[in-house]
Parts: C-alpha cells; sequence; structure tokens
C-alpha cells in the first residue's frame, strides 16, 4: 500500500515508526498527502552555508521555497552555492519530475544579510558555539522583517537562553535538523518558554511540507534527540577505549541486535566528532559528569579526525566529501 493510499489515521498516526510515516529516499514528487497539505515558507533565509545550512536550503527549494543564503565571506558564499548546486543535482537525478533551472531560480548566495528583508522564516545554522550562535541571531534579527519567524538548528544550546536576547523571543524557536539533511526523516522543533503556539503549529506545518515528521518538545538540556544519541555515542567511545570490542562490533551490536540503521560509532563520524565533542561539553555543563567526554573524542579531535567530513574519524571515508 502506497503512503498516498494509506487511510488518514495511519498516515498520522505519532506511534507508527518513523520509517513508515516518512520515507525521504521517495521522490518528492511522490512523497505523502500530508506533505502536499501543508505549504513551505515563500521566503526563507538561511544564515550559514556549510554542510547544515546547504541541507537546510537544499530542502526549502524542493519544498518550494525562495532560499536567500548568507555566509560570513565571498569564498564561503561561492562554497556553499557549490554545495547546494551538487544537491539540486542529485534530487534531479533521482526525481524527474524536478527542474534544475527552477530550483536554482528560487537560491540566491552572498554576504549581504539584507536578504534577508523579505523572509518569512530565517534559520540559523552557524557552528554549535554559544557566542556565534547570539552574535548570528542578533544580525539575522535586525534584517528580517517583525512577522517573520526566527530559528536556530541548534543541537543542544538552551533555546531560553538563546532567546533571553531576541527582540521577539515569542517568535523565536528552535529547529534541529540532523545530518544528512536530504536523508533525514525527523526535524525537531523546540518551543522555548516564551515562544507562542501559533510559531510551533507553523513550525510544524513548514517542517511538513518538507516531506519529514516534526517532533515537538520543550527547551531542556540537549533536547530529546540530543540527549539521547550522544549518551549512547559517549558510551561506544568508552567502550572502544577499554578495548570491549572493535568500533565495527560495537556498532553491529546496535544495527543487528537493536536494528539502529546505523551504530553509535558510525554516527558520530556522519555527524562529526567535534560537534559530538560540543554537544557533550555542553551537556556535561548542565546535566552533569556524566556526559563528560571521553579522552579519546578530545584526542581525535585535536588530531583533526573529525570523522566524514575530514576522511577519517572511528573509519575511514574514502568517499567523496
Amino acid at each position: 500500500m502506497s503512503e498516498t493510499t494509506r487511510p488518514p489515521s495511519e498516515r498520522t498516526d505519532p506511534t507508527r515508526p518513523l520509517s513508515e510515516r516518512t520515507d525521504p529516499t521517495r521522490p518528492l514528487s511522490e512523497r505523502s498527502e500530508t506533505k502536499r497539505a501543508h505549504v513551505a515558507p515563500a521566503h526563507v533565509g538561511v544564515l550559514g552555508g556549510g554542510r547544515m545550512g546547504a541541507g537546510i536550503a537544499h530542502a526549502f527549494l524542493l519544498a518550494g521555497s525562495h532560499v536567500s543564503v548568507v555566509e560570513r565571506d565571498a569564498a564561503s558564499a561561492d562554497a556553499a552555492l557549490t554545495r547546494i548546486g551538487d544537491s539540486i543535482r542529485r534530487s534531479v537525478e533521482r526525481d524527474s519530475a524536478l527542474d534544475a533551472a527552477e530550483l536554482a531560480d528560487r537560491l540566491t548566495t552572498g554576504t549581504d544579510i539584507a536578504a534577508f528583508a523579505a523572509a518569512d522564516l530565517v534559520i540559523e545554522a552557524v557552528p554549535e558555539d554559544r557566542a556565534l550562535k547570539d552574535d548570528a541571531l542578533g544580525r539575522a534579527e535586525m534584517a528580517m522583517p517583525a512577522h517573520a519567524t526566527l530559528a536556530s538548528n541548534t543541537s543542544s544550546i538552551s533555546i531560553d537562553d538563546l532567546a533571553a536576547d531576541r527582540l521577539r523571543p515569542e517568535r523565536f524557536l528552535g529547529l534541529h535538523f540532523f545530518n544528512p539533511v536530504p536523508a533525514s526523516a525527523l526535524v525537531e522543533i523546540v518551543r522555548g518558554g516564551r515562544t507562542e503556539t501559533a510559531i510551533v503549529d507553523s513550525a510544524t506545518g513548514w517542517v511538513s511540507a518538507l516531506g519529514k515528521t516534526p517532533i515537538v518538545v520543550s527547551d531542556s538540556p540537549g533536547f530529546a534527540s540530543s540527549r539521547l544519541g550522544v549518551m549512547l555515542g559517549l558510551e561506544a567511545i568508552r567502550m572502544l577505549e577499554e578495548g570491549v570490542a572493535s568500533a565495527a562490533d560495537i556498532d553491529a551490536a546496535m544495527t543487528l541486535g537493536y536494528r539502529h540503521p546505523m551504530g553509535p560509532l558510525r554516527t558520530t563520524d556522519v555527524v562529526g566528532l567535534d560537534v559530538r565533542l560540543g554537544i557533550a561539553e555542553e551537556l556535561e555543563r548542565t546535566l552533569g559528569a556524566r556526559f563528560a567526554p571521553p579522552d579519546l573524542l578530545r584526542r581525535l579531535v585535536a588530531e583533526g579526525k573529525l570523522g566524514r567530513k575530514s576522511g577519517e574519524g572511528f573509519y575511514a571515508w574514502n568517499e567523496e566529501r
């Protein structure tokens, strides 16, 4: 039975596995009726065009939005354009209903934050550093219109902390996308203490318009996904550090024994060891020593072994990065 022919109660039942509610590998033009019932924002701004920002921009382009990506300098903006262009090319190869030229026409990249002047939604997607994010959010909200929603793609930093200096905290929330964005079925919507219910409702619809499944969580350290995922990843690193088993065997214990789609060490490589370290340090600060990063994680990050993006982490990555 295809997704489009399932009864509404079956399509929207939140107790069903994510893989049965949303299949990100299917062509966009064939995804669920739930997606078609929602509309993405007309104009989306993305501050930061790295791997995550480019993935977020790509997702909204496929959903029909005009997207403006702003980077810190011309070289970074050009790299973002190339990164998103490559993603568009791969999407068109998978789905002949997409028009590469039309998608590209709705994308702009540059360094002028004034590009957010017409945005309905602006998403900050800079690295996971509190001061960096706070500065980026401040610059974004000065450029965007008063009616627009501002979101942070943070994976662990408190939304309430980030909201403290916002001009309109009621229109601010977390939109936690997962890496790699095109293949991920989930977006975590983080509601701050002052976030208006209508903004959360709008964000839920926008995520559904992307063909992804939203979950809504209250602001708390690590939210739901990072708190659970990092705890499992840190324990796997400690087991490797202690010589309990090889990286491949530790991962196999979870993929074959618990039906996880990817083991915790390979997942850490995909997320980035530096990203995992930053989240762990934040959770250690807020939740205590049980989230203390293992020495092995710190050493690999110091050596520049960051996982897939650097070519080496717990595994060697030889494919195109």
